[in-house]
């Protein structure tokens, strides 16, 4: 028997049967009418938005339901709060906040360009705003103050664009003004990439003193040398005679000491030597070239070079895990970068390198069978190869350094191994016979030892004998033609990487046990003072190895490459001798160990 109305439980009249809405109705008329009954739509109008705002805008242009008009220069613009207030922060707390304005209907917009604040007022409206280059800077400065970010940066980029030598320094004055720190520093580095055009034009002639100041304080003026640095300073002070007083203060940032001693007497001397300010200067300039051996106290800013006169660094040659490298990398300071750049003449491993008079000397190494004598020269300037004498004796893992500063220094070849012994046997190349003769010999034989020219010496440092790697380090002396014994190195060291910089000489990486075994590299480094004849461990490099290529750049000691023991190595670093630190440079191309490293001077008149 069916149950009553009344005894059915509580909630049945709730929960609708699945069978049917309505006994009347058939089975599938009721799933029908539920699906009905809960579906949903939603339509969206994607034009909605874009519509509103030309219908805004239309009122904007018939000044109807305007509740705002801003005053500037006379000019009356009639506006919509809602409207300024969705685009520029400035007008959201004006018209959102506790302001009086938020009340006014007529607000007085002081020292605002009336034309520039029409545009802005017309762009939160339609998006749109046209930049010229004869009211870009006006229309910026209105911008930042109503804090209309996206016009800001796009009257930025457009200003970017327009840089040019004779406007680059009022462009980065006026960018530092509004606070655009992006471009300020894009003009910054404009100014320094072509400081060699915009010396020559008015805006240059027109800064004052302390602007003036702050470009010399740059290390990145892209310059051939000091002497146009110098230059551009007396056409600054000539340009208007009562300048001459600002001069002993901006002579302070002329680095006076890296220009020619024939230079500072027959330029500096004539043009400064009667402010009695500029003395100090031009002395302390004299002793830098007349007491080479004191450079490390008499050491400044104005000693340090600038980065476009340090030259570029060029990586040749070494191991790569192949059958060795022939390929070469030059390294920009200015890009912090690496491109290819020439190919040797012939596959060669474990040789030595040195730079005369602009031209790359190689000598001696292996082509992978033999071990070779022979000496090949490129020149810098016209990229091409030529054959010099060979060496007197056939020579792999030699070292090769320059011995002065004069254009036809001698270049000595030192140590090695012949293919068959360990050699102690030293010669030296006489640019002007075009000759290699012997020289005294050393003490002991060595091999992969580092080899670097200090206050007018030569030093061997390190290496192997054939038996376990040496400590031991030799001083040459070309006056005397005799070698004596210097300090030991703290670590034994084979494959090691001896480089000369401020008065010292530094010895970087290398191995303690035999080169083919585990494990034994280092990364330590150590400097030998020869005033005291001592060695100092100093920081060490990011890791262990041997086989470095090194040597200075600018000031500085830049480390290339190595083995670790498992790979060949693409690490660049670069050490700084005040703060005792490494950094990291950008990597080469390809790993590479042994590679000869050498800095060569910067091309000349490419900017």
């Amino acid at each position: 028997m069916a149950a009553s109305e009344s005894q059915k439980p509580d909630g049945f009249k709730d929960n609708i049967s699945n069978n049917s809405i309505d006994e009347g109705l058939p089975r599938e008329l009721s799933q029908l009418s539920l699906a009905s009954a809960a579906s949903q739509d939603e339509f969206t109008d994607k034009g909605h938005a874009e519509n509103t705002l030309k219908n805004v805008c239309s009122y904007y242009q018939s000044q109807k339901l305007c509740d705002i008009v801003l005053i500037a220069g006379g000019c009356r613009i009639p506006a919509h709060k809602v409207v300024l207030a969705s685009c520029s922060e400035y007008f959201a707390a004006m018209f959102t906040g506790a302001l009086r304005e938020a009340e006014l209907p007529e607000i007085t917009l002081e020292r605002v360009d009336p034309q520039a604040l029409q545009a802005l007022i017309h762009y939160c409206y339609t998006g749109n705003i046209e930049l010229r280059e004869e009211s870009v800077e006006v229309l910026l400065s209105t911008a930042s103050l109503l804090q209309l970010n996206t016009v800001t940066n796009a009257c930025c980029a457009f200003l970017k664009k327009q840089l040019d030598p004779c406007n680059c320094l009022g462009i980065a004055l006026f960018a530092e003004q509004q606070g655009c720190l992006a471009l300020h520093k894009q003009a910054l580095e404009y100014t320094y990439q072509h400081f060699m055009q915009v010396v020559k034009h008015q805006e240059f002639l027109s800064l004052r003193s302390e602007q003036l100041a702050s470009l010399f304080k740059s290390d990145e003026l892209n310059v051939n040398s000091e002497e146009n640095v110098f230059e551009s300073l007396m056409a600054w002070v000539q340009h208007e005679p009562s300048r001459e007083g600002q001069l002993p203060q901006l002579l302070k940032l002329i680095k006076l000491p890296l220009l020619t001693s024939e230079y500072l007497i027959d330029k500096v001397e004539v043009a400064c030597g009667n402010v009695a300010e500029c003395q100090p200067l031009i002395m302390e300039a004299v002793k830098w070239h007349l007491l080479p051996d004191r450079r490390l106290n008499l050491s400044s800013n104005r000693t340090r070079p600038r980065t476009s006169t340090i030259g570029r660094l060029l990586a040749i040659g070494g191991m790569d895990g192949y059958k060795g490298a022939s390929n070469m990398e030059m390294y920009d300071p200015r890009s912090d970068t690496w491109a290819p750049f020439m190919r040797m003449g012939a596959r060669r491993l474990q040789f030595g390198v040195a730079v005369m008079q602009n031209k790359l000397v190689v000598a001696g190494g292996r082509d992978g069978l033999k071990t070779l004598n022979t000496v090949e020269c490129f020149d810098l300037t016209s990229l091409s190869w030529s054959t010099l004498a060979p060496m007197n004796t056939h020579r792999h893992g030699l070292g090769v350094a320059v011995l002065g500063d004069a254009p036809n220094s001698p270049i000595y070849a030192v140590g090695g191994h012949d293919g068959w012994i360990y050699l102690n046997s030293v010669e030296r190349w006489d640019a002007c016979t075009r000759t290699w003769t012997l020289v005294a010999p050393m003490a002991g034989a060595r091999s992969t030892c580092g080899v670097a020219a200090l206050g007018g010496r030569l030093y061997a440092a390190g290496g192997r004998d054939g038996g376990a790697c040496l400590r031991s380090v030799e001083c040459y002396d070309p006056a005397t033609n005799h070698w004596t014994p210097c300090a030991p190195m703290t670590r034994r060291r084979g494959g090691v990487s001896v480089c000369a910089a401020g008065g010292y000489l530094y010895a970087l990486g290398g191995h303690e046990a035999p080169a083919n075994a585990a494990g034994g590299r280092l990364a330590c480094i150590e400097r030998y003072d020869p005033a005291t004849d001592s060695w100092l461990l100093l920081a060490r490099l990011s890791c262990a190895r041997d086989a470095i290529g090194s040597c200075l750049l600018g000031d500085r000691i830049v480390a290339v490459g190595g083995y670790d023991g498992v790979q060949y190595l693409c690490i660049v670093e670069i050490y700084d001798p005040e703060t005792n630190t490494w950094k990291k440079l950008s990597p080469l191309g390809a790993g590479r160990a042994g590679a000869a490293v050498v800095a060569v001077p910067p091309p000349r008149n490419v900017f």
